[in-house]
């Protein structure tokens, strides 16, 4: 999240603002820190909020835009999701608000000097009701600067219209608490109103729905059937293909999309390959939670890369606390993502979900090393590390808008309290973390740098051993999960004990036929090294497993 990483203020006011709290800049992300998070086995930054939102910080003195009105930001900073500009930066994230593109230009410049990615979020579904682009090239037509207001809908019209309806904003939105924002009086003047950002075609959205958001129109007829028209290609498309390919020509290589599947698969099927014309290796992540359609998403909608929330995330977070099975784990691969498991993108934490060692959820950081471990061996596909994450970070607090969730916020201006000590001042050196985080920062950092260069894992086969395991004597196959990951140059058996409490000792058996789809010969003897956590080989296959705790073995012919 660019606007905290850097922020090295610890004052923490709930509500507060840019100056009382602080706020991380572009220039925060200087080459120490770009370099201390390569050595982590990092191979891509996603810059978080990195476009202008709605914001209710003031900095037209500075030469920038001016405040929105606080009846449709959520929290003083604003939501990184309600876009004011697609073709600008948020100024918060500028050391000099004029020269702000320069300064992500330097960003994006800098991260390739150090041999790392730039991954920006592009948001297609909605943008804030303020939205106006100051920014956009010349001869460029605004969103919603052509369309017919009196028509509810119109195929090139860029948003849907409530014709003879006046916007009505939620009585119970309250951005700042007891304090008033600016024109915080309830009287936000939109006619017609449009449709809310979540699919709400209602002059009055409720206090829970994207109420600061406004509808993109895609040529879907929501509102009769979601009758489509789709051609002549909708003026909307070719906005945001133009949207896109700026990005892209700034050097941006690749992009995170917001709430894919609130937005026709057909545009995605055209735009994808529109900005690859121009781009060829530019990439596509795509946030989506419907397994029923991830293969449409990725097959026909050309996405590179597909989140996977609802299957892995959420079966891995049962197992962390206390509540499921490793039967979770079997179902992803070989149901729901079968066939395309090296596209699905796999995280255990990211800027929508709470801190896994927050009350919220696991309370204990290390509850992560066997999901961790699984997440990121799982499969071919691109594993994602949220800051904070690998040294613990629990979200205490609440910071205002954003309430005491067990995340770090979004909409508030904050410093990340743990990340901070990992920070150190601006070393980047984890010069202020405890012995604890330490050996937790050392733990993702082996884990990333292994995965970043096992040839098993970026390009290899799988097999699970739970059948093979299920009946055997001190493994618990609810609580333990094991599988092998294998090319012609390289054979890993994984190992990951969930159980919070309980050591177990099992013989761990790869049967016949899982040696000889690695090309192993079962009559020989083989040497076993753990090179996830660094430890001797041995010629036993019985393995102590401690307490949340996850294993690598390397497989090699006994010499």
């Amino acid at each position: 999240m660019t606007r905290l990483f850097g922020n090295k203020t610890a004052v923490n006011k709930p509500y507060g603002t840019n100056v009382e709290n602080g706020v991380g800049k572009f220039n925060d992300i200087n080459d120490l820190a770009l370099q201390a998070i390569k050595k982590m086995g990092v191979s891509h930054v996603w810059y978080t909020g990195v476009l202008e939102h709605a914001t209710m910080s003031d900095f037209s003195k500075a030469g920038g835009p001016g405040p929105d009105d606080a009846d449709v930001v959520k929290g003083r900073a604003g939501s990184p999701y309600a876009i004011r500009d697609y073709y600008d930066i948020a100024p918060d994230l500028a050391v000099d608000v004029k020269t702000r593109k320069q300064e992500f230009e330097a960003l994006v410049k800098r991260t390739h000097a150090n041999g790392l990615k730039v991954i920006i979020d592009f948001i297609p579904n909605h943008v804030a009701r303020s939205y106006k682009s100051n920014a956009k090239p010349v001869g460029t037509l605004d969103l919603g600067e052509k369309d017919d207001k009196t028509k509810a809908f119109a195929p090139n019209n860029n948003f849907y219209y409530l014709p003879g309806k006046t916007l009505i904003v939620p009585a119970a939105g309250n951005p700042l608490g007891k304090a008033l924002g600016p024109k915080e009086d309830g009287k936000f003047v939109e006619t017609p109103a449009k449709a809310t950002g979540n699919d709400v075609f209602s002059e009055a959205p409720k206090v829970d729905d994207w109420y600061e958001t406004v509808k993109l129109n895609y040529g879907v007829d929501y509102q009769n059937g979601r009758k489509t028209y789709f051609e002549p290609v909708p003026d909307t498309w070719l906005k945001m293909r133009d949207i896109l390919v700026y990005w892209a020509q700034k050097d941006v290589d690749g992009f995170r999309c917001d709430m894919v599947e609130m937005v026709p698969t057909e545009f995605w099927a055209w735009v994808i390959p529109e900005v690859k014309k121009v781009k060829p290796n530019v990439i596509f992540m795509g946030e989506a939670y419907n397994p029923k359609e991830y293969r449409n998403y990725l097959e026909k909608g050309k996405f590179d890369y597909l989140y996977d929330k609802v299957g892995l995330y959420d079966g891995l977070r049962r197992l962390m606390t206390g509540s499921g099975n490793t039967e979770d784990i079997t179902k992803v691969w070989s149901e729901e993502s079968r066939g395309f498991g090296s596209r699905m993108l796999r995280f255990l934490e990211n800027h929508d979900e709470q801190r896994i060692a927050s009350k919220d959820f696991a309370g204990d950081p290390r509850t992560a090393i066997p999901a961790m471990t699984v997440s990121a061996t799982l499969g071919s596909g691109p594993v994602m590390l949220y800051f904070g994450q690998e040294v613990g970070e629990p979200a205490n607090g609440s910071e205002g808008f954003s309430g005491a969730d067990g995340r770090t916020t979004i909409f508030d201006y904050w410093g990340v309290p743990e990340h901070q000590k990992w920070m150190n001042g601006g070393k980047f050196d984890g010069g202020k973390l405890d012995g604890v985080q330490k050996q937790l920062r050392d733990f993702y950092s082996r884990l990333l740098n292994l995965t970043s260069t096992s040839d098993a894992i970026r390009k290899g086969k799988f097999y699970e051993l739970q059948d093979a395991n299920n009946l055997g004597k001190n493994y618990d196959q609810r609580r333990v999960y094991s599988y092998l990951r294998y090319t012609d140059k390289q054979k890993l058996l994984i190992i990951a004990n969930f159980s919070k409490d309980v050591t177990l000792t099992p013989k761990i058996e790869i049967p016949k036929a899982a040696m000889q789809a690695m090309g192993l010969d079962p009559t020989k003897f083989y040497t076993y090294t753990d090179v996830l956590n660094k430890a001797p080989a041995t010629e036993s296959l019985t393995i102590t497993l401690t307490p949340l705790s996850a294993y690598v073995f390397e497989i090699k012919p006994k010499e």
